[in-house]
């Protein structure tokens, strides 16, 4: 007790408290009245929960109390002792609520009962003052240890919680265990000094707030190595991000909080006047977080705006309606004759460019059908079927026909290609040449197929396969890295290899014995180890890409692996980190921070929000004007969509606008031959294609 209530007085001589009253500008406290408020947590049934330290120094005081949406306060837990960090558990602990409470970790049931799961003995040097705590995607705590508060003892420490095993034979391992190990501390580490703040940043880095010096750091989990990402943060409490990449400081000497819009960006100061700004966290809406003044007693919602990098969240006024309503697709039921659902499966829709204003669409099964583009069009008509030499499974839906397009000059030579993944051989994927048939022109000729490019992988999985003209007149490719998890090959950085990579190829020209040529302009020519074909690396698995018709930009939605997805602008030799970054994050042991040899995306949504993204168009159609610039895009998973602007003056986003949501699996986009954008998705009753209208006529 007199331990703590020293380094109690030593922390208010050092942090004086401030005597002004708050800033008028602050937000007014949604909740006031609570005893030294430190940290707050965001449960899945909506409410908002609070470490209350109670007297500093004084065990037995300190609680945890919830607060519903009306603002009622009632408490969860009590007895504890000086309870600081909270975070609520993941995987086998989700909606388990970890607490550290002054020399010990403590988890806190639903019903309120609390548990040691780390005495003060658990610790490989005992605790001095447990402050923050987070969790990693799979269960696994961090905890800082603040020391003795003068620079000395600070340590981070990794706590897995074992679950319990009712089968095992011994009677730890029935009731569950912990194992605490060392993470970093100040004698390995001089930049450590007093922990405080703790968030991981991607899969196996964190971020920390040291108390003393005001620095932020990024240490990697594997090896405690760590690096000063920025500083000026002095009496610094609490870390969060919000779904969008956004990183929120607050400190509790000089109750400020900063924004950081984006890794590698400047902290930009959002408010200040708090007395004791505290442990912050994002709100259940995304667009605030809570944060309590520990000596005011209160909390408060802070919009997570960030000045200078606005960006407009309002909702679009549009929706997704069924298109071509009266639609029936030659040569395909919903059912099959042994009464099996068949579902249609279209992954392309696009044109021609030929003036006759027809609709392509590919189908993953591995037909191209064409019909009329108009609202009232009835059947549609095979343009190809090679379904007998297209690999597609349910199990496996990575694969099939995966692209489509035409030539930029197919009014006059007639040529299309096409992406699919072999039967003979569901390793390999091909790149086809065909041609339209001479007496009909909604009917290829099969027997036209030249096979221009072809790839093997090592996995099912990540197969890319968007192929699109650019406004040059060559073929662009996106393949992804091969498939499995963690680019086991490592071929995301690697210029030799041609997976993970978005390739640019002329088809109009045959050299080196290929069927196609390598343009002379492509960024990797001549360079030793580098596939000339190559035209930007990094990437993981690019699900749809296509070029802004206005613009020539070329976009791509990037799907994540463990926490993120995004949003690309493909540049010429452009490194867009996979596999040493996922999105604006570090990913692996071997993860990097932000640097200049690689290209952050231009917008990261967390898998909070969405699993996998399916990159669509810049709309620059004529019929919904309002749409102009937006790119549509959305979330196979949670069927979000979006509407993303990008400025290219201030050269970031300025908004991702919701659009109603469509409620099916978004397995693609399309455009038609006036610039118009569809949604396409699997379907049982035949109406896969949905195209934007607004929400009031």
């Amino acid at each position: 007790m007199k331990r703590i209530m020293f380094l109690v007085i030593w922390l208010l001589a050092v942090f004086p408290p401030t005597t002004h009253a708050q800033d008028s500008k602050l937000p007014k406290p949604f909740v006031t009245g609570l005893k030294n408020p430190e940290s707050v947590a965001v449960g899945n049934d909506g409410r908002i929960y609070v470490s209350e330290i109670g007297e500093f120094g004084k065990d037995g005081d300190g609680r945890i109390v919830a607060v519903d949406k009306a603002g009622k306060v009632t408490e969860v837990a009590k007895g504890l002792d000086d309870p600081k960090g909270i975070v609520f558990g993941a995987g086998f602990w989700a909606n388990q609520l970890f607490v550290n409470d002054n020399k010990r970790v403590v988890r806190v049931d639903s019903k309120g009962t609390v548990t040691v799961i780390a005495d003060e003995k658990a610790f490989p040097t005992p605790p001095l003052f447990l402050n923050d705590i987070c969790v990693d995607e799979h269960g696994v705590l961090y905890v800082s240890d603040s020391g003795d508060l003068k620079g000395n003892g600070g340590a981070v420490y990794r706590l897995v919680v074992v679950p319990p095993n009712p089968k095992a034979k011994d009677d730890a391992a029935k009731k569950g265990k912990t194992i605490v190990t060392t993470v970093t501390d100040g004698k390995k580490n001089p930049l450590v000094k007093t922990p405080n703040g703790l968030v991981m940043d991607g899969k196996n880095h964190l971020l920390m707030l040291d108390l003393m010096s005001g620095d932020l750091l990024r240490i990697r989990v594997t090896d405690g190595q760590s690096t000063k990402i920025a500083g000026g943060f002095q009496g610094g409490d609490g870390l969060a991000w919000d779904h969008f990449g956004r990183l929120f400081i607050t400190s509790w000497q000089s109750g400020k909080v900063w924004g950081i819009p984006r890794p590698g960006q400047k902290p930009i100061l959002m408010a200040e006047g708090f007395k004791s700004a505290a442990d912050l966290c994002l709100d259940r809406s995304g667009q605030a977080v809570i944060i309590p003044d520990m000596k005011e007693g209160t909390l408060t919602r802070l919009p997570t705006t960030i000045p200078g990098w606005e960006v407009d969240v309002s909702p679009l006024s549009f929706k997704t309606e069924v298109a071509f309503p009266k639609l029936q697709w030659t040569g395909w039921e919903g059912i099959t004759e042994k009464g099996k659902q068949f579902p249609l499966r279209p992954l392309m829709l696009t044109h021609a460019g030929d003036g006759s204003n027809r609709v392509f669409v590919g189908i993953q099964q591995g037909t191209i059908h064409v019909f009329p583009n108009d609202q009232a069009a009835e059947k549609t008509k095979i343009f190809l079927y090679i379904e007998k030499q297209v690999f597609y499974s349910d199990n496996e839906n990575e694969q099939g026909m995966l692209g489509l397009a035409f030539h930029p000059k197919y009014k006059t030579n007639g040529e299309f290609f096409v992406f699919y993944t072999l039967k003979k051989d569901k390793t390999v994927n091909v790149i086809s040449r065909f041609k339209v048939s001479k007496d009909d022109p909604n009917k290829a000729d099969p027997a036209s197929e030249e096979e221009i490019f072809r790839i093997k992988r090592p996995y099912w999985n990540h197969d890319g396969g968007t192929i699109c003209f650019g406004p040059d007149g060559y073929l662009y490719i996106a393949l992804g890295d091969g498939g499995s998890a963690d680019d086991p090959l490592k071929v995301g950085q690697k210029l030799n290899s041609l997976l993970g990579k978005v390739l640019r190829i002329d088809v109009d020209a045959k050299a080196d014995k290929m069927a196609y040529a390598i343009p002379k302009d492509n960024p990797f020519v001549g360079v030793k180890d580098a596939k000339p074909e190559v035209w930007a690396y990094g990437l993981r698995n690019i699900w749809r890409m296509s070029f802004d018709r206005k613009t020539g930009k070329l976009w791509a939605g990037e799907v994540g692996q463990n926490l993120y997805e995004e949003i690309n602008i493909i540049e010429k030799g452009g490194n867009y980190g996979w596999s040493v970054r996922e999105s604006l994050h570090p990913f692996s042991s071997s993860g990097v921070g932000v640097n200049a040899k690689m290209i952050d995306p231009i917008w990261e949504y967390h898998h909070d929000i969405g699993k996998s993204v399916t990159g669509g168009h810049v709309y620059r159609g004529k019929r919904l004007p309002e749409l102009d610039g937006y790119y549509l895009h959305g979330d196979y998973v949670t069927t979000k969509i979006w509407g993303l602007k990008y400025d290219e003056s201030k050269k970031r986003v300025v908004a991702n606008r919701p659009i109603q949501d469509p409620n099916v699996p978004i397995l693609s986009f399309g455009e038609d031959e006036d610039g118009d954008v569809y949604l396409l998705t699997t379907t049982i009753s035949g109406q896969g294609i949905r195209r934007f209208a607004p929400t009031q006529k």
